[in-house]
């Protein structure tokens, strides 16, 4: 380990983890090559796609471009984070297959942290500002009507 490399404590879905890590790392990275937690896509590695989308301390982020020293005594919930307690789909994820809102599934897990902050920041008055709120997401299957359809079911349920 470099002397140049910081902790970091953070509570990862749930559960408490301590890594050193460099300061340049990012928390894609680390959520992927340490952590293990595939479900987080590395699509551009630019901030531009939304795949690598998770949540920290509550609020929606680019991980590809957050350095992973900010979770430094907080929250992290990634997309294997999601699933009821009994391992269940949350509402969100159901809607997803309801609505066939995925077509190859790569951005599926940006897509359902994304629709997840959306709900939560109450920006589903209507599907324009739901298109709106989750512009930050790419689908290049271009299934945003089954996307949009799904944050709305969800919406409707929480």
């Amino acid at each position: 380990m470099s002397t140049s490399e910081i902790s970091v404590e953070a509570t990862v879905n749930g559960e408490a983890v301590r890594l050193r890590v460099d300061p340049r790392e990012s928390l894609l990275d680390v959520l992927r090559e340490r952590l293990g937690l595939t479900g987080t896509k590395k699509g551009c590695d630019q901030g531009h796609c939304g795949a690598c989308t998770v949540h920290l301390a509550g609020r929606r982020v680019v991980s590809c471009l957050t350095p992973a020293v900010q979770a430094d005594g907080r929250d992290v919930t990634t997309i294997e984070g999601v699933a009821g307690p009994d391992g269940g789909l949350h509402p969100l994820q159901q809607a997803f297959v309801d609505h066939d809102a995925l077509q190859c599934g790569y951005c599926t897990p940006g897509q359902i942290m994304s629709g997840l902050a959306c709900i939560a920041e109450g920006h589903t008055r209507d599907d324009d500002e739901i298109r709106e709120y989750l512009s930050g997401n790419l689908c290049r299957c271009g299934a945003y009507a089954g996307i949009v359809a799904a944050v709305r079911q969800a919406a409707g349920e929480a």
